[in-house]
């Protein structure tokens, strides 16, 4: 399957790369570690949870595109464009929290991962964050839009506590 083009798409793959590589961490982590397994399990079931976001994002976003008729089905059709993203948001926020676990109870040879893992999802929040925003333009005080910049916020304060989890 050929990866979908666009930043709402590449988002949700870069997330789900993040997930998995803290799911690697923690099945490296489980000598000293007894929830290792779990927290790897629950990686693994974020990784599958944004995965297919990466193609419903392009479909969505050129739904959009496509919409004809008057104001109000452009308007629906790019605020359906905006759902996708959303999720991408809350999956991205779910890693990052992950990823402070992750890196405060991880083999201390692999808590950098973790951060990175931490910092990398919380760059995804923020980016679908803002391709919510777009498609819900006309209603920039869209409770979408606040929902997805409150995940964005939230996971750039996960991947902070990641790091200090590191140091």
């Amino acid at each position: 399957m050929e990866p979908a083009s666009g930043g709402g798409p590449l988002a949700a793959l870069v997330t789900a790369s993040a997930a998995e590589l803290l799911a690697n961490i923690a099945r490296a982590s489980t000598d000293g570690w007894p929830e290792a397994r779990g927290v790897a399990a629950q990686a693994e079931s974020l990784h599958d949870r944004v995965t297919p976001l990466a193609a419903l994002t392009a479909q969505a976003y050129e739904q959009a595109l496509e919409a004809g008729g008057g104001d109000y089905e452009v308007g629906r059709a790019y605020a359906g464009a905006a759902e996708p993203p959303l999720r991408i948001a809350e999956a991205a926020a779910d890693v990052a929290q992950l990823a402070a676990l992750v890196a405060e109870h991880a083999n201390p040879a692999r808590r950098v991962d973790a951060v990175t893992a931490g910092l990398i999802a919380a760059g995804c929040a923020r980016a679908a964050a803002e391709l919510v925003a777009v498609n819900l333009t006309v209603s920039a005080n869209d409770e979408r839009v606040r929902r997805a910049n409150l995940l964005a916020e939230e996971a750039a304060h996960a991947a902070e506590t990641a790091r200090a989890a590191r140091e």
